[in-house]
C-alpha cells in the first residue's frame, strides 16, 4: 500500500514539474492589458506582399542615386505589425534592410523601427497626429538625452487607390523646420503567384 502511495505521489510530481509556471491571467491583464488590432493594422494589411522597389537618394548636389531591390510584407504576431523585408542592389552590391509598424489602438499612433546592413544603428519614427486612414506620416525619434544633437525627419506613407502602388517619401527638416526631400521609394505590387 504503501509502495502504491508512493509511485502516484512521484506519478504527480512529475507531472506537475512538466507543466510551467503559469502566471495568472488576470494578474497579466492587470500590468499588461492585451489589445488587439485596429484601423491601423487594418491599413497596413493592404501592404501586405511581393513588391518591387525603386528608390531614389536626393543629396544636397548632383543627380539623384537610384537603386532597386524587391521587399516582401507580411503581418506578424496574430495581424498586429506589418514586417518588411528589403533587398537593394546597386552597382552589383546588394544591402538588406528590415522595418517594422505597429499601430497603437487606444493613443491612434503608429511605431516604426528601422535596421538595414549598412549600419549598426536603429532608426525610430512615430506618428504625432491620429490616423486620418489614408496615409501614414511619421517623425523621427530619438533614444538619446534630451539635448543631444539628432537628425530630424518625417515620413510619409501612402498607398494608390487600386492597392498597386505604395509611395513612401522621406525629407530631412533643417533647424528652421524647412523640408527637404532626402529619400523615395516608389513600390509597385508584385502580381500573386498562381
Amino acid at each position: 500500500m504503501k509502495f502504491t502511495a508512493t509511485m502516484v505521489l512521484a506519478a504527480s510530481l512529475l507531472v506537475a514539474a512538466d507543466e510551467p509556471a503559469k502566471m495568472p491571467r488576470e494578474a497579466q491583464s492587470r500590468f499588461e492589458p492585451p489589445s488587439g488590432p485596429g484601423a491601423g493594422q487594418k491599413f497596413l494589411g493592404r501592404f501586405v506582399g511581393d513588391w518591387r522597389v525603386s528608390k531614389s537618394f536626393f543629396p544636397r548636389s548632383g543627380e539623384p542615386i537610384r537603386a532597386v531591390g524587391t521587399c516582401r510584407q507580411s503581418m506578424i504576431h496574430d495581424g498586429r505589425f506589418l514586417q518588411s523585408d528589403f533587398v537593394f542592389e546597386q552597382n552589383g552590391k546588394k544591402t538588406t534592410g528590415q522595418g517594422l509598424v505597429g499601430f497603437e489602438s487606444e493613443s491612434g499612433l503608429f511605431t516604426s523601427v528601422w535596421t538595414d546592413s549598412r549600419q549598426t544603428k536603429m532608426s525610430f519614427r512615430q506618428s504625432r497626429d491620429t490616423f486620418d486612414g489614408e496615409r501614414i506620416v511619421l517623425y523621427s525619434k530619438s533614444v538619446e538625452p534630451e539635448g543631444k544633437d539628432a537628425r530630424r525627419s518625417k515620413t510619409i506613407t501612402h498607398l494608390d487607390a487600386n492597392g498597386n502602388t505604395l509611395v513612401h517619401r522621406q525629407y530631412a527638416i533643417g533647424a528652421d523646420g524647412e523640408e527637404r526631400l532626402m529619400m523615395e521609394l516608389v513600390m509597385v505590387r508584385e502580381p500573386a503567384k498562381t
